[in-house]
């Protein structure tokens, strides 16, 4: 458990970073603290670790102020995680990984054997270990990084925006392995970022800061976003956050429809012969899509010729059948250039369609049974 009680933080010249902070962090919990520039939400994590010290109240760690302790016994059980990963650029990706084991007094056949097995547990392929940063995308160098922080086993995981500088696909990959991981490891995790849709989607609990370090609102984000405290919170969270309260809502029931597929590789006639309502979704030999068919880019073709993809509408986002949300659904019945949702299995194969009016009426039924809240 981490405890923040009283916590104030002035820089030199009296401005004041965090201000009388009271907040706790539970074992094994992912708590994620947002907010704007300047509001004080990275200084607060950097007292955990004694990177900065408060200048008033205290911090605890399981009952016991961080100050009474060495800092760097204290670092040496908690992981750290940054942007750009901050790997050694002369050291491979094995002998990064293992830093912090060595530094803890583990000899070096263990350590890259523990290096070894996070490899794997962060989803990078053992090949990679011989490499040197350079050598990595940054969304690879981002999941050394997190391999770095869990080497020693830490309970507690810090992370200080990771995955800020990488693109929105990688980062949405990144947020999943880090759930994922989660799931496994049962880590207490304290995250940094500016990113409302990342706080929500990553956070058990949400730490909304103000500009001054002031705690606004601490709570789960499904109350957050069903009651904000004020008009700030309301206003960071969007005006949109009844879409976003959308992923907190199973669709187990949902209905699933049928969906017109075709496999690559068919010819225009029999790519024809399977449209429904003028729309077929091609898949690739697993079953996963590839894009939509449409009968009036069909026109004019030559019906031995083979369906190429260049006749091809983008297919949306998908939606998850089994554990999906109805913010997902709903996402990919709006982006479907067919009106047609895509539900996929697990394994990203097609098992049908997903209607915007299907969505709304969970919604309501939702509404009824009292699982949302106005």
């Amino acid at each position: 458990m981490i405890e923040f009680r009283s916590v104030t933080k002035r820089f030199a010249g009296g401005s004041v970073a965090v201000d009388n902070l009271n907040l706790t962090v539970e074992d094994g919990s992912f708590t994620v603290f947002v907010g704007p520039s300047g509001c004080g939400k990275t200084t607060s994590l950097r007292m955990i670790n004694r990177m900065l010290d408060p200048s008033e109240g205290k911090i605890l760690i399981d009952g016991k102020d961080v100050h009474e302790g060495d800092p760097a016994r204290l670092r040496l059980g908690i992981g750290y995680v940054i942007q750009h990963a901050g790997l050694f650029p002369h050291r491979t990706v094995l002998d990064n990984i293992a830093t912090v084991p060595r530094l803890a007094g583990w000899t070096k056949a263990k350590a890259r054997s523990r290096a070894g097995e996070l490899l794997e547990l962060v989803g990078l392929d053992a090949s990679m270990a011989k490499r040197y940063p350079a050598q990595l995308s940054g969304g690879q160098q981002q999941r050394v990084g997190v391999a770095r922080a869990l080497a020693a086993d830490p309970p507690i995981l810090l992370m200080d925006e990771p995955f800020s500088a990488v693109d929105p696909v990688v980062r949405e990959g990144l947020q999943d392995e880090l759930l994922r991981l989660q799931s496994e490891l049962d880590k207490t995790i304290v995250f940094v970022t500016h990113d409302i849709d990342e706080a929500i989607k990553l956070g058990e609990k949400v730490a909304v800061f103000r500009v001054g370090g002031v705690l606004a609102q601490y709570a789960e984000p499904a109350e957050l976003l069903a009651r904000p405290a004020d008009d700030f919170v309301a206003g960071f969270v969007g005006r949109d956050r009844g879409y976003r309260a959308l992923g907190f809502l199973p669709a187990s029931q949902l209905p699933v429809g049928e969906l017109a597929t075709i496999i690559e590789g068919a010819t225009i006639a029999q790519t024809r012969a399977v449209l429904h309502d003028g729309w077929a979704v091609v898949v690739d030999r697993n079953g996963k899509p590839i894009g939509w068919a449409e009968e009036s880019r069909l026109h004019g073709q030559d019906p031995a010729a083979t369906l190429s993809e260049d006749l091809l509408h983008a297919g949306g986002s998908l939606y998850q059948a089994d554990g999906g949300n109805l913010r997902s659904a709903l996402d990919a019945a709006l982006s479907s250039p067919s009106g047609r949702g895509v539900a996929v299995d697990a394994d990203g194969a097609v098992t049908g369609a997903v209607l915007a009016d299907d969505v709304l009426a969970a919604l309501a039924r939702a509404r009824n049974d009292g699982e949302v809240r106005s």
